[in-house]
C-alpha cells in the first residue's frame, strides 16, 4: 500500500526544489511600472518584485523578481510570478490572502485552487519559515498598493 501523504510531500518538495534551482521569471523587468523590495532580517532573504500593470491599471501583464534567499523564499517568488501573470489585481489580492492563510494556518478550504502553490502547505508547521514564504508576496502587495514604489517594510515590521 502506498503512502499518499508521503508521496504528496515528496511532490511538493520536488516543486520547491525545482523552483529554487531554476527560478522562473528571475531578473529585472524592463517594462515594469511597479516595483517593491522586501527584506527578511531574520534570515537575510532579499527580494525585489517588478510588475507591469496594463494601461487600464487592473491586470498584471508581466511580473518578475530578483534577489537572494533560502529555497522557500526563492521558490515562493518564482511560483508567485507564474501564478499571477495575466491575473487581475483583484485576483492577485485574493490569491495572496488564500496563500497567506495556507502558510500561516495550514490547509483550509480548496487547496487545489492554489495549483502548484499548494507545495507550501507544510510551511505553517514551521513558523520561522512563514516569513520566507511570504516575503515576495508582501513586496507584491506593496507594489500594487503604492505605485510610487516606496521601500517595503521589513518582514519584522509586517508580521
Amino acid at each position: 500500500m502506498s503512502d499518499t501523504g508521503g508521496d504528496l510531500r515528496d511532490l511538493y518538495q520536488d516543486v520547491i526544489l525545482d523552483h529554487n534551482r531554476r527560478p522562473r521569471n528571475f531578473g529585472e523587468l524592463p517594462g515594469a511600472n511597479r516595483r517593491a523590495e522586501g527584506h527578511n532580517p531574520l534570515c537575510g532573504d532579499r527580494v525585489a518584485v517588478f510588475v507591469e500593470v496594463d494601461a487600464a491599471g487592473d491586470r498584471i501583464r508581466d511580473i518578475a523578481f530578483q534577489g537572494s534567499g533560502c529555497a522557500i523564499s526563492t521558490a515562493s517568488a518564482s511560483l508567485m510570478t507564474e501564478a499571477l501573470k495575466g491575473k487581475s489585481l483583484a485576483e492577485a489580492r485574493e490569491l495572496f490572502h488564500h496563500f497567506h492563510a495556507l502558510v500561516t494556518r495550514g490547509v483550509e478550504g480548496d487547496i487545489a485552487s492554489l495549483g502548484k502553490l499548494a507545495a507550501f502547505a507544510g510551511v505553517s508547521e514551521f513558523p520561522m519559515r512563514v516569513k520566507c514564504a511570504t516575503l515576495a508576496w508582501h513586496a507584491l502587495q506593496s507594489a500594487l498598493d503604492r505605485p510610487e514604489n516606496p521601500p517595503v517594510p521589513t518582514e519584522s515590521e509586517t508580521e
